[in-house]
């Protein structure tokens, strides 16, 4: 009566963790499951496949990444036995040698997924740098793979506002990609673009996510052709690539005087002030000085622009 209460209990274990196995298993898109795996634990999960409806009576044979499996997988559904972050490419082929009939990509998460190896920080930034330059709701995300990782390759990326999807193109280079948010920009934001990137290195997939609101990354381009007359009075245009008008879509400078050879984010300054208007005087007594000019917009306290500079140098200037 023992033996036989342990034998029904160990099946009923075995069932429990069937189904925790299967509630670990997700389909992510077409053709690619992910098997969530928790970190630092030896794992064997059997993982369900299926060819398809249309081969059930079919002599279907299965094969790993382009190789056969010993001893030989056939069957229209059949299950795969992944170990640890050995997943993989499996296709179902008619017969051993017949031709292609399906495939399902197995990628293998790290449960909690906290230990990200395929991309490196920006500073103050998190794995994802994103910005925008103006208001029309274009926006750029970047990222960058680490030097042990850089033939990851990018799988999905879902980009949506208050549930709706955001189109977007991914670079060539597969290191960023541009979307465009079709919400006006004169209307108020209420809710945060929700951005996921899905990258994986071999049978290894992370997921990166960075929310936002737009304000909080439009960063204004370089200002447009800064000049200087009279030997102190400086001037500049709004970026060509600003909204407009200028009277809605505003913008503050910093304004700063650092010694000649030092760069504009020095700490070592002459001087430094803020203004809105696009004219700066300069009195000040050296005569060899950098002139150095930044915008942010004035009404969210966002990024600033890159600087642009003048080089002052007794008789020459160079802007």
């Amino acid at each position: 009566m023992r033996v036989l209460f342990l034998i029904v209990l160990y099946a009923g274990l075995c069932y429990a963790s069937s189904d925790s196995d299967q509630e670990n298993i997700e389909i992510l898109m077409d053709n690619v499951l992910v098997l969530r795996v928790p970190y630092g634990l030896g794992s064997r999960v059997y993982v369900p496949l299926t060819c398809g409806e249309a081969y059930q009576n079919q002599p279907v044979v299965w094969k790993k990444n382009g190789e056969e499996i010993e001893p030989a997988l056939q069957g229209n559904q059949v299950k795969v036995l992944v170990e640890e972050m050995n997943g993989g490419n499996y296709t179902c082929h008619l017969g051993p040698d017949g031709e292609y009939l399906n495939h399902t990509v197995i990628l293998i998460q790290l449960d909690p997924d906290n230990r990200t190896v395929i991309l490196e920080e920006f500073p103050e930034e998190g794995h994802i740098y994103c910005s925008a330059p103006n208001y029309n709701g274009s926006f750029h995300c970047t990222w960058r793979r680490s030097p042990t990782r850089s033939n990851a390759a990018v799988l999905l990326v879902k980009a949506e506002r208050n549930s709706e999807k955001i189109p977007c193109e991914l670079d060539a280079d597969g290191s960023g990609i541009h979307c465009k948010d079709a919400n006006c920009p004169y209307k108020e934001e209420q809710h945060r673009v929700f951005f996921t990137i899905y990258i994986h290195s071999d049978s290894r997939l992370e997921a990166y996510t960075k929310t936002f609101y737009l304000r909080e990354i439009v960063r204004p381009a370089n200002l447009h052709n800064l000049r200087i007359t009279d030997g102190k009075e400086f001037s500049w245009n709004y970026p060509e690539s600003w909204a407009k008008p200028c009277t809605y879509f505003g913008l503050q400078f910093q304004v700063k005087v650092v010694q000649k050879g030092l760069p504009c984010d020095s700490k070592n300054k002459i001087m430094n002030d803020t203004t809105e208007k696009t004219t700066y005087k300069v009195n000040i007594k050296p005569n060899k000085y950098v002139f150095c000019v930044r915008a942010q917009d004035k009404f969210t306290n966002g990024p600033f622009s890159h600087w642009s500079r003048c080089i002052v140098d007794k008789h020459t200037q160079v802007c």
